[in-house]
């Protein structure tokens, strides 16, 4: 008769789990750094997916690339720990650009992702009317992540016990992302067209999305294109059960103790 797995070793199987489960959540010293590579592509990836997606289609989207300087700029701004914009966005700050734009986002490190957060801002489309440009509500973000002509961008995320002007958010994962040159200028973030039919002269068409070798540079890569990956997104309904898990686990353990104390001669089949 084959054997059946001992309490014992149930038990020790399920600690093993909680303690894989509460070590999965980012912390102070897992958000990633500007310089990770993952950390780089996730949001590279997650800005031309959306850029190749809106709706209607866009004739003259270009293709974004990562910019280091730009990281840097959103790596010394988050370490503020401001739920507010950076006053010096229009000040010169980078040498390519005149202007910069901003996105930001702020929630428990707990529950951030890279694609999470770039598909809040982009989720405002809902909110904005493309033909008359109108917004009932708020759009801002939206309209950055698919401003045409905004072809470089630079993010970073940083670990803030509390975030000013939300202080209802502790432990926070702030994150920011710069881009160049800015967009949200009073005209549409886009032209309506054929994908790629007003591209630029020496452009190619990468993705729905107007690319350019020259322009779109990769310092410490050599195509526009990353090496093959996939998104693994951690969403609400992740979080959510990540956050409910362990304590129905912890429970289980409690409960299977106070059954072996009970009815020490109990045998459980597996």
């Amino acid at each position: 008769m084959p054997s059946t797995p001992s309490l014992q070793g149930k038990l020790a199987c399920t600690s093993w789990m909680v303690c894989l489960v509460f070590s999965y959540p980012y912390t102070q010293n897992t958000l990633p750094d500007i310089k990770n590579e993952t950390f780089i592509k996730d949001y590279v990836h997650a800005h031309n997916k959306f850029r190749s997606e809106v709706s209607p289609t866009a004739s003259n989207m270009r293709y974004m690339t990562w910019d280091p300087e730009l990281a840097q700029i959103a790596k010394r701004w988050a370490e503020n720990c401001q739920f507010k914009h950076n006053p010096r966005l229009g000040q010169n700050l980078h040498k390519n650009f005149t202007s910069l734009g901003e996105n930001i986002w702020t929630g428990t490190a707990f529950i951030f992702s890279v694609s999470s957060a770039i598909k809040s801002w982009y989720d405002e489309v809902e909110y904005y009317d493309y033909n008359t440009r109108e917004c009932s509500k708020v759009c801002g973000h939206y309209t950055q992540v698919v401003w045409a002509d905004s072809f470089k961008v630079g993010c970073a995320v940083h670990f803030c016990a509390v975030v000013g002007y939300l202080e209802r958010i502790t432990n926070a994962a702030h994150f920011i992302c710069n881009y160049g040159p800015a967009g949200n200028y009073p005209t549409k973030p886009y032209k309506k067209g054929s994908a790629c039919s007003a591209c630029n002269k020496n452009d190619i068409c990468l993705d729905n999305l107007c690319a350019n070798p020259k322009r779109d540079e990769v310092p410490r890569y050599h195509s526009l294109k990353f090496p093959g990956w996939l998104l693994y997104p951690r969403n609400r309904y992740t979080s959510l059960f990540l956050i409910i898990n362990p304590p129905i686990i912890i429970l289980s353990v409690i409960v299977a103790i106070f059954v072996k104390h009970k009815y020490p001669h109990l045998t459980l089949q597996g």
